[in-house]
């Protein structure tokens, strides 16, 4: 079986837990088990820290899985909620925030409202 680096949350189900912060970075892990608690957490998916381990360790090329399971989890969150990413009428939009294992607040970019285009 290959190895998995997307773990999704959302509809109160998450494929994660706030054991697997190594894993998940401190933020996927949390967004997992509030998800797990039934706190309301918008659908989401947190790519694997050993996807950026994969990275380095391989000349800086991606697992070969990645893409695919990046576009799986992304129509699962499309379908919880009822919206397209890029869909002009419909978008979804969503968060890109980097994690890491440890905390380092104010070092890292957040991007917001990914998913606008020209026509939204």
């Amino acid at each position: 079986m290959a190895k998995k680096y997307v773990y999704t949350f959302g509809d109160g189900k998450a494929e994660g837990t706030a054991e697997m912060k190594g894993l998940l970075g401190g933020k996927g892990a949390n967004l997992a088990e509030m998800t797990n608690i039934g706190l309301p957490v918008p659908a989401g998916f947190t790519i694997s820290t050993e996807v950026c381990t994969y990275y380095y360790a391989n000349k800086r090329s991606y697992p070969g899985t990645l893409k695919s399971e990046v576009e799986k989890a992304l129509k699962k969150v499309e379908k919880m909620m009822g919206a397209k990413f890029g869909n002009p009428k419909n978008p979804l939009l969503v968060s890109v925030r980097s994690g890491a294992r440890a905390s380092m607040p104010g070092m890292m970019d957040t991007i917001l409202n990914l998913g606008l285009n020209d026509v939204v």
